[in-house]
């Protein structure tokens, strides 16, 4: 597999197959990424799948506006489409009506109406926390954390000069999200 700086400059030169092999590249990433975080209320009318592919979709449409900073730079582009996709399809999923009756004597099984909308509010927390972070910050910690890269794989993405200067910058983010949520109470 090239690198992605090598595929974004094929890309730029017109090259449709480079397009293709970065999607492919980072489609398994984003899929384990996305899985689980579509709400209860959009996966009947989209699947994870769906998800993934739209906003891969449309980061490969704008992906002649990007500018690559690290070799972890897109996917975590790719990151933020999957992330405003879901929240897209969760807005839409809000906007359907409903049109069954529902059994008083069924038994709710998984998470409450409540459990559900703390979960959706502390996620929305969490990306705002995230978006404060640096870019750099943000980069290493969602490559770390949310890609599961290791940290020596973390430092090569991002262009760290060592593994330990990587660490850091993972630690850090993480100290200033627990400081950011620490106070987390949803809201009446």
């Amino acid at each position: 597999m090239e690198t992605t700086a090598v595929l974004l400059h094929r890309i730029a030169q017109g090259d449709e197959r480079a397009k293709s092999e970065l999607a492919n590249a980072c489609l398994p990433v984003l899929r384990r990424f996305a899985h689980g975080r579509l709400p209860r209320s959009a996966r009947g009318i989209v699947t994870t799948e769906d998800v993934v592919f739209a906003a891969l979709q449309r980061s490969m449409k704008e992906i002649e506006r990007f500018s690559l900073r690290h070799e972890g730079s897109f996917l975590s582009y790719a990151r933020t489409a999957v992330v405003n996709e879901i929240i897209d399809q969760s807005r839409r999923a809000k906007s359907r009506p409903v049109g069954s009756e529902v059994d008083e004597n069924v038994v709710a099984l998984g998470t409450s109406p409540v459990g559900e909308a703390m979960g959706h509010e502390f996620m929305a927390r969490y990306e705002n926390a995230l978006q404060r972070l640096t870019p750099e910050q943000r980069e290493a910690f969602v490559l770390r954390m949310e890609f599961g890269y290791s940290h020596q794989k973390t430092a090569d993405a991002i262009g760290a000069p060592s593994v330990d200067a990587a660490r850091m910058l993972v630690r850090r983010a993480i100290e200033r999200l627990k400081d950011e949520l620490r106070d987390f109470e949803p809201e009446d």
